[in-house]
């Protein structure tokens, strides 16, 4: 199993990149926004899921390992598969997910993913188990997070800038002072 690839981007298209690793090319899919952050020739890595077909064997890569988790445990949904999967999350953050399923908010899903009501029905039904305890702890980060990007907005930047850098800080970095400076060191490097 491949679980984590580190190499160089060889080529990018609209839902895959290559990634070349020591002399071998991997083709890998990954959410949009991850694709339009890379450039040829740089240096990335990530966290993978190999879906293993009968006619294909497909990686799926994240950044983070909780986007990873999370993408695992909305392909256990019955009737979403890995590109259906990988297509949700392009739309959702996970925070929203993790929100919508903890509220059973059917309607909130369905306007932020443009999914069905009946997919969205399945989702909240089959994860809201599996979330359970985390779920706990998730709503204080959430909190955290959602208090970063209200400091950032207040300090001129857009809610959408503010989520994006958010997406980038390392898990490691723990509270809302912490992840605000982070924040701030990922803008400045992405405005140059």
């Amino acid at each position: 199993m491949i679980a984590y690839l580190f190499g160089t981007v060889l080529n990018i298209d609209s839902q895959h990149l290559i990634l070349n690793v020591n002399g071998v090319g991997y083709k890998v899919y990954a959410k949009g926004n991850d694709l339009q952050k890379t450039a040829i020739g740089k240096e990335i890595s990530f966290w993978t899921y190999l879906s293993v077909k009968e006619n294909a064997l497909d990686l799926y890569g994240f950044h983070t390992q909780d986007e990873l988790g999370f993408f695992e445990l909305l392909i256990t949904v019955s009737g979403i598969g890995p590109k259906k999967a990988l297509g949700i999350l392009n739309l959702v953050p996970i925070e929203s997910l993790r929100q919508a399923v903890r509220t059973e908010n059917v309607s909130h899903l369905v306007k932020v993913s443009g999914i069905g009501g009946k997919i969205a029905e399945k989702i909240i039904l089959e994860l809201r188990g599996k979330l359970g305890k985390a779920g706990e702890m998730e709503a204080g980060t959430l909190r955290d997070e959602s208090d970063v990007v209200e400091a950032l907005y207040s300090l001129g930047y857009s809610q959408k800038e503010a989520r994006e850098a958010l997406k980038e800080i390392s898990e490691e970095i723990i509270g809302t002072g912490e992840k605000v400076k982070e924040a701030l060191k990922i803008l400045g490097k992405n405005k140059k």
